[in-house]
């Protein structure tokens, strides 16, 4: 009796497998992965395929993905680095030598 719980059960998932792969035309799982390679090549990458193409007309423009990669890291350092300028002027870290048991 158990048995058969067990494999109905299966059955229930297995139209649900069927009518997915009909409602969205997915007859193995190698379309599947063309699907995502389609997604990320042909929307995803789109914007940093055109950047290359401007490349040979204005270098700036085209690296600009990497100047605000850059400009968003150099503003991070220099907030960190005020806060720990804060909290060390504040007297609030914590700078003894048996703070960690190795030492």
């Amino acid at each position: 009796m158990y048995w058969f719980r067990s494999t109905k059960k299966s059955c229930n998932h297995l139209n649900e497998f069927v009518y997915l792969q009909s409602k969205y035309n997915i007859n193995n799982m190698k379309d599947f992965f063309y699907a995502i390679q389609d997604l990320f090549v042909n929307v995803l990458f789109l914007p940093f395929d055109s950047l290359r193409k401007i490349e040979l007309e204005n270098w700036w423009i085209a690296n600009a993905m990497t100047w605000l990669l850059t400009i968003i890291g150099l503003v991070a350092f220099v907030y960190w680095m005020l806060q720990l300028r804060k909290f060390d002027q504040n007297n609030e870290e914590d700078k003894s030598v048996t703070s960690h048991s190795y030492l």
